[in-house]
């Protein structure tokens, strides 16, 4: 009986993710009438939880999984073939129509109100951008991070608003038709501009760090994330272990919510692997 009662522990965070998004599903299912909604949060839900309850069994794979089942799903299926417009501008655009649809439901569960419960595991494991930087050489950061250019990501957070908001104002006709060409070529040269500057800071998350608007919506919600890297501070023996392997350069080895990028943790538990202390967890 103990040792059932351990491994459910174990497992207890997987299966409260999945009742979370099905709770979303049901409540969007039931609220809007539409079937989709249900059967959407279902797959995406259903998938975190398989691909977390892999990476506690110790499956190297789980994270990679993850982020290939929903972010092809929402690249191809949502984006490509029901021409939605899933990146920041689709998220505008729908906004100033006053329309619930997949994109505003995407940014308030996932990028705004999501990140209360699990901080910034959208971007770990389940963006379609990182989905294919994260293949890349550079998996542990091999120059210091250049802080400064952090501030572009608010520069591209106010041209996408601009943008959308410049199109509405001028009362261009084909507007929907436009916003899924944005989409489209968006997504393109986010992945060349990503591959670039991955090559250049030899650093796959380098457009992550200096370059994504969507983590603007991230921070300030991601303060109080309840899901999060812990660090036994008595334990730590401050090898620096952890922080060289953290693809965010997050100061994981302070239990502070206040710790350098501490908003920035993308749950991947690299660090938690290299603890010799077993620190982190």
């Amino acid at each position: 009986m103990m040792r059932k009662n351990t491994v459910f522990r174990k497992y207890i965070a997987s299966l409260l993710l999945f009742l979370l998004f099905e709770t979303v599903a049901i409540t969007l299912w039931k609220a809007k009438g539409n079937l989709f909604y249900l059967l959407n949060f279902s797959y995406i839900g259903g998938c975190l939880a398989l691909g977390t309850a892999l990476f506690t069994a110790g499956k190297r794979y789980a994270r990679h999984f993850v982020q290939l089942a929903v972010g092809s799903y929402m690249l191809l299926y949502l984006g490509v073939i029901s021409h939605e417009n899933m990146q920041i501008e689709g998220f505008w655009y729908y906004l100033f129509l006053g329309v619930f649809e997949a994109a505003t439901i995407h940014y308030a569960v996932a990028k705004i109100f999501g990140p209360l419960f699990f901080g910034r595991g959208w971007c770990g494991y389940a963006c379609w951008t990182a989905m294919v930087l994260d293949f890349l050489p550079y998996k542990q950061p091999e120059k210091p991070r250049k802080e400064k250019l952090g501030v572009l990501r608010y520069v591209m957070f106010a041209l996408s608003l601009t943008l959308v908001s410049g199109l509405f104002l001028m009362n261009v006709a084909n507007l929907e038709e436009i916003m899924f060409w944005m989409f489209l070529v968006g997504n393109a040269l986010y992945y060349i501009v990503g591959i670039v500057l991955a090559f250049i800071f030899k650093d796959n998350r380098a457009f992550c760090k200096y370059l994504c608007p969507v983590t603007v919506f991230f921070k300030p919600m991601s303060y109080f994330s309840i899901l999060r890297v812990h660090c036994d501070e008595s334990k730590c023996v401050h090898c620096g272990k952890c922080l060289r392997v953290c693809p965010m350069n997050v100061e994981v080895n302070k239990e502070s919510r206040k710790r350098k990028r501490g908003t920035e943790c993308i749950l991947c538990y690299e660090c938690t692997k290299v603890c010799p202390t077993k620190a982190l967890h």
